[in-house]
């Protein structure tokens, strides 16, 4: 048995894999899903895994190459997540530990918070001090049309979801208010809605939109607005008597506490690969208590759903399984709520026969 841990090698690799339904939003379509996949390797058996979400496929040979810069500044130091991110942080201050290179670091975070809970013999969120529980989860739609996000809920709703997200900002409010009515006709009052515009809005069209939609008993309203523009969150928030959600684009914690402080939302969903992996997740948690936010999560289910377990204001995980093409997970769904395995670390491997077909 080792005493302690070692980088040996990283291997980094980028696919470009189907989704079930194409990602559409009011700012743009994500057709496929874009992945880099990342290997720790260490001087134990234990291999640590995560992966990385490319939005597109045109970023996905740059996050590629920004991951394995990083990969091999590490090499050869002891597995400790703490220190490995003060490291990069370090290293890139005066460029700006930001954008791709905090998306890779995240990755790579991730990556050896895997190995360390796998070579303990223990679930991630175990390893992190949680025990087990349920998480309340809800299925995330894109901007589907009326047809189409009725036969979405309605089978999301058979499955036992309490909570369905459906992404609007169509040409008009009344495209938007008809995708919102039949949704509630077809998943009752006992079912959550949540509607995201992806920050196509402006503020007075926020407003306006809003003001139509609080009748609906919408739970909340995602990205109404830019999210890097806090006054404009705030403008909206104030007006609104439905809860404002941001946080899927905040770039490590740094941004996180000037929109807690601006009081820019209501609700906060920190993205594990943008917050900064697992050690971002954690500073973020403890910005969320602290502030009083009911925090959510932002994709990476295999992930987000260990650290919900330990986050003391986990509210609601999303579901969207943007790498089950190449993701063979043990997180199950049963009636609504994300289930942990005992599964170590993580608790996925690879479909090493599906990423040969999808390599890039």
């Amino acid at each position: 048995m080792v005493s302690y841990l070692i980088i040996e090698k990283v291997d980094v690799r980028a696919v470009n894999v189907p989704l079930e339904y194409p990602i559409h939003t009011a700012v743009g379509v994500v057709d496929t899903s874009p992945l880099v996949l990342v290997d720790i390797f260490t001087n134990s058996s234990s291999v640590g895994k995560a992966y990385l979400f490319g939005y597109s496929p045109a970023m996905l040979s740059s996050l590629k190459s920004v991951t394995e810069v990083l990969s091999k500044l590490i090499v050869g130091m002891k597995v400790e997540p703490f220190t490995v991110n003060k490291l990069l942080e370090e290293r890139f201050q005066l460029l700006g530990y930001t954008g791709l290179l905090r998306m890779a670091g995240s990755g790579i975070d991730m990556a050896l918070w895997d190995v360390l809970a796998k070579s303990a013999g223990l679930p991630l969120y175990k390893f992190l001090g949680g025990g087990a529980r349920k998480i309340k989860s809800y299925d995330s739609h894109s901007m589907d049309g009326v047809s189409l996000a009725a036969q979405r809920a309605e089978a999301s709703v058979e499955q036992g979801f309490r909570g369905i997200k459906t992404k609007i900002g169509y040409e008009t409010l009344e495209e938007d208010l008809n995708v919102v009515l039949k949704l509630r006709e077809v998943v009752g009052d006992n079912v959550d809605i949540m509607v995201d515009y992806n920050q196509s809005l402006t503020v007075p069209e926020a407003k306006k939109r809003i003001k139509v939609l609080e009748a609906e008993g919408i739970a909340w309203v995602e990205e109404p607005v830019s999210y890097f523009d806090d006054d404009a969150c705030e403008k909206v928030r104030s007006a609104s008597n439905v809860a404002i959600q941001i946080g899927e684009n905040w770039l490590g914690t740094e941004q996180m506490i000037k929109s807690l402080r601006a009081e820019a939302c209501d609700l906060s969903m920190p993205d594990v690969m943008k917050i900064g992996g697992v050690t971002g997740w954690l500073k973020a948690s403890a910005l969320c208590e602290a502030f009083a936010q009911p925090m959510s999560s932002h994709l990476f289910q295999e992930y987000s759903a260990h650290l919900l377990a330990v986050s003391p204001t986990a509210h609601w995980l999303e579901r969207m399984d943007i790498a089950k093409a190449v993701v063979d997970s043990s997180l199950a769904f049963v009636d609504g709520d994300a289930v942990l395995s005992d599964e170590h670390g993580a608790g996925f491997v690879w479909k090493e026969s599906e990423i040969e077909k999808y390599i890039v």
